[in-house]
């Protein structure tokens, strides 16, 4: 028995410290959000050659949507990720979840940083700036975008990309492959300059 009360101890701790490394990551390398006019950018993930979203293209579609800001005088909604991500998460949000404002759909890219790079032009007359993903895949997005266009990266504010339990089954894994995945860039980064 107290083998069984040790394991759901181990878990439990597990799941809080990927809650907290989300949450932290969710509000890293973002400012204060002033209002105005906003472009939410939607990284994609490799989808296969399906017609439809996959499961975390699906859920990162979700959350640029309920990253934009209903107040805002002009919301503009940038997808990622090459020409079939792209279209797949543009489709996602306008039929299925039923989106009517402007959609940009960016399919030039081939990895985060040209994803941040490719969207840049979509981001210059706009006064706040969203990336959405997982928290910590956002975070190199902000990251690269400090480090491309750091007038820009000044407009970044948090997404609606964190929530207290979701994907928390998964979390944990997506906390330790996005933890090494910053450090990694981070290294690259360093070295480049």
């Amino acid at each position: 028995m107290t083998w069984v009360l040790v394991a759901a101890g181990l878990v439990i701790a597990v799941i809080v410290w990927a809650e907290i490394v989300h949450w932290r990551s969710s509000r890293r390398l973002t400012g204060p959000d002033r209002g105005g006019s906003e472009a939410v950018v939607v990284l994609g993930y490799r989808n296969p050659r399906s017609d439809r979203a996959n499961a975390l293209n699906r859920w990162r579609v979700r959350a640029g949507l309920r990253s934009i800001d209903p107040t805002a005088p002009c919301s503009r909604l940038i997808f990622c990720g090459g020409p079939h991500e792209a279209a797949v998460m543009a489709r996602y949000a306008t039929e299925e979840r039923g989106y009517g404002g402007q959609v940009i759909r960016e399919e030039e890219s081939r990895s985060t940083w040209e994803n941040i790079q490719d969207v840049i032009p979509y981001l210059e007359d706009v006064d706040r700036i969203k990336i959405v993903s997982n928290p910590l895949h956002a975070e190199k997005g902000r990251l690269y975008l400090w480090r491309q266009r750091p007038d820009l990266a000044a407009r970044l504010v948090r997404s609606a990309d964190y929530r207290v339990g979701e994907w928390a089954p998964l979390k944990p894994l997506f906390a330790v492959h996005g933890l090494l995945d910053l450090a990694k860039s981070t290294k690259n980064l360093a070295a480049q300059a």
